[in-house]
């Protein structure tokens, strides 16, 4: 069993990473992706999107952290690859699996699923410029428009060099709505030799076990299943069915919030804090009620007082 906390762009940021990974389960886990386009970045684009790589490429807990990258530029890929890992990144994820419209009309994320050899290429560019001891993954998703595709993309990964491949269950036409299609993940099981993580839809303990059924995989990528409910990966690993009280949530809460209010503008900070309600209130019935008293207040001393008194 592995279990490693997804990229979620806008949202896993190091802040809610460093809370997650805190709570225990994550093997590692995948930052924001990095946009790569016709040229090596400067280090500090690195630092802003990972800030983990100042502090040996770890969250405060000890999880190491893999940077991903986007792009479809293959000097540019393997150069940006080559300098995060000499940073300390663990290892090198490439992002096949965006469904962003901005995103793909660049000719990146999901789009990049409608020709698998555009795959193995990025892919093979990463690889053959990282050392051989260094992991190379992907994360892709069953397809663009239909899984036509899909099982020619997961050979194309594999064919690339990579090491393990990540499969979101579903396409970038069905977007975020359920159900993921773990059923397609088992067909993928048979065509690749490399480890497959399974990705989607995974809320709870009992999720995890029918996505192993389904799969085959033990490995799984969680993502706003443990934003909503923080110990699940811990709960996993345990097999507790039971999740965290809303008391124990509360306080990751109010140090999330006193994180941001240190280092964010003030104009970032509310806007950031109901995200995170937002997801937690679809399980916790008092994040409900929390929600309603912050989600028009823009004020960060107001905002203080509702979170300390939530």
């Amino acid at each position: 069993m592995r279990i490693v906390l997804a990229p979620m762009e806008g949202l896993a940021d190091v802040y809610l990473r460093r809370l997650l990974t805190a709570q225990g389960g994550f093997d590692w886990v995948v930052s924001e992706f990095v946009r790569v386009g016709q040229r090596g970045y400067p280090d500090r684009v690195f630092y802003n999107i990972c800030p983990e790589l100042r502090h040996g490429g770890k969250t405060d807990c000890g999880t190491p952290i893999r940077v991903q990258l986007l792009g479809n530029d293959l000097e540019a890929m393997a150069e940006n690859a080559q300098r995060a890992v000499q940073l300390g990144s663990y290892g090198i994820d490439i992002n096949f699996g965006c469904p962003s419209k901005t995103v793909n009309r660049r000719q990146g994320g999901a789009i990049m699923l409608q020709e698998p050899e555009s795959l193995y290429r990025v892919v093979n560019a990463v690889r053959a410029t990282l050392p051989p001891e260094v992991t190379v993954s992907a994360k892709m998703r069953l397809g663009y428009d239909d899984m036509s595709l899909m099982l020619d993309n997961a050979q194309a990964i594999e064919a690339g060099g990579a090491t393990e491949v990540t499969v979101h269950a579903r396409t970038k036409l069905q977007g975020y709505a359920p159900p993921a299609h773990w059923d397609e993940l088992a067909r993928i099981q048979d065509v690749i030799n490399i480890p497959l993580i399974a990705n989607g839809d995974i809320w709870t303990v009992e999720d995890y076990h029918a996505c192993v059924a389904t799969s085959g995989t033990t490995d799984v990528m969680l993502g706003r299943g443990a934003v909503r409910c923080p110990d699940l990966a811990s709960r996993i690993r345990q097999n507790k069915m039971t999740g965290a009280q809303w008391q124990s949530v509360r306080l990751l809460l109010n140090e999330f919030w006193h994180d941001i209010r240190k280092t964010l503008p003030e104009r970032d900070c509310a806007g950031r804090l109901k995200q995170w309600v937002n997801h937690l209130r679809k399980v916790h019935p008092d994040a409900e009620t929390l929600w309603h008293e912050i989600r028009t207040e823009k004020q960060c001393p107001k905002l203080d007082r509702l979170i300390e008194a939530a």
